[in-house]
């Protein structure tokens, strides 16, 4: 089943954008146009792995559920991937590397299907 996306493609990749020019100058990213950038690669992911067994947090911007699996219905899911929003850019457009951002700290993955480096980078920029 596709998921119901609320941020369009073009919106969501000028925006993906504007945050990967800007990390490669050290410059600085505005709060929506950090949120989009978060929101559009979540709905992402949620369609190229769809299911209901891992939820993926990048607060205060979104979650998304995703990965086949057992399907989680109340309280704390059993596998939850939590990390900032620009550590979760950096994972999505390949600057950075699942084991990498594991060992920064700043990445909490717990559960046996919450290690989401088969899927990616997402969307790879220079």
């Amino acid at each position: 089943m596709a998921i119901k996306r609320r941020i369009d493609e073009p919106t969501g990749r000028t925006a993906l954008r504007e945050w990967a020019q800007n990390a490669e100058t050290q410059g600085k990213t505005g709060r929506s146009t950090l949120a989009t950038a978060v929101r559009f690669t979540l709905e992402e992911l949620a369609s190229r792995a769809e299911g209901n067994s891992v939820e993926v947090r990048i607060p205060p911007f979104g979650v998304t559920q995703c990965i086949e699996g057992p399907r989680h219905t109340r309280g704390t899911p059993p596998n939850v991937v939590e990390m900032p929003a620009e550590l979760w850019l950096s994972l999505v457009t390949g600057r950075t590397n699942w084991a990498t951002a594991v060992q920064s700290g700043q990445l909490h993955a717990s559960g046996l299907r919450a290690d989401l480096s088969a899927h990616l980078p997402l969307i790879e920029y220079p």
